[in-house]
């Protein structure tokens, strides 16, 4: 059974000025494309759309087609589903993300002396994303840009599940490579990313010196992007 697409509650009028139409029809844009997203099964109808963002059917084909000419949604007759233009714009994403974070990467594994990477969620799995090698030590982990394992195993991936009251970073030994130690710490306060950063040594880690280090990465990396 298809699920409802839930009414979107308007957000507060811009004050009158220069600018309120086109920020007016900017924001009913963003509502119907969130109200397309939602619809997770059976496409939603130009009706439905009316109704979810509180607008008139006419309304909603005009909204509709910029949205088309970018390839954000496509219309399959009276039902609306979304384009492959958001593939396009997703897949800017991660570089953009791997720039913004190999700072505090880079000194991350300079200050440890082991090697530094930012970890996402892609469904149940991990994904290392950006990796940075430390320049100074005689030998380190080679660690893959690309790397995957479940959630459930290595610092890298339990790091991401941590909820607020858990503590700031955790530690995991021999759990993806025997004789391998990793500890990370979640990136948090930015909306819709689960994300860990970590470093990942064939030597014993301190964790009391080195989960500090590797938080504060952490934090100057959810700082980046925010």
């Amino acid at each position: 059974m298809a699920r409802p697409i839930r009414p979107i509650q308007p957000a507060a009028r811009p004050p009158a000025g220069t600018g309120r139409e086109s920020s007016l029809t900017l924001e009913r844009g963003l509502a119907l494309l969130q109200a397309v997203a939602d619809s997770e099964s059976e496409a939603p109808t130009i009706s439905d759309l009316a109704t979810a963002i509180g607008a008139s059917r006419a309304a909603v084909y005009r909204l509709l087609v910029p949205l088309q000419e970018r390839g954000l949604v496509r219309r399959d007759g009276s039902k609306v589903r979304l384009g492959l233009g958001l593939l396009r714009l997703a897949a800017s994403v991660t570089p953009q993300l791997r720039l913004a974070a190999l700072p505090a990467l880079r000194e991350l594994a300079e200050a440890v002396g082991a090697t530094a990477h930012l970890t996402v969620a892609d469904g149940e799995e991990a994904q290392a994303i950006a990796v940075i090698e430390p320049s100074w030590t005689t030998y380190h982990v080679a660690y893959r840009v690309g790397t995957r394992h479940p959630l459930s195993r290595g610092a890298a991936g339990k790091a991401i599940g941590l909820r607020s009251e858990d503590p700031g970073w955790l530690a995991t030994t021999g759990e993806l490579q025997s004789g391998a130690s990793g500890i990370a710490a979640p990136v948090r306060g930015v909306p819709g990313l689960r994300a860990s950063v970590g470093v990942i040594s064939f030597e014993a880690l301190d964790g009391e010196v080195v989960g500090p280090k590797v938080l504060r990465a952490a934090h100057m990396v959810a700082t980046a992007v925010s």
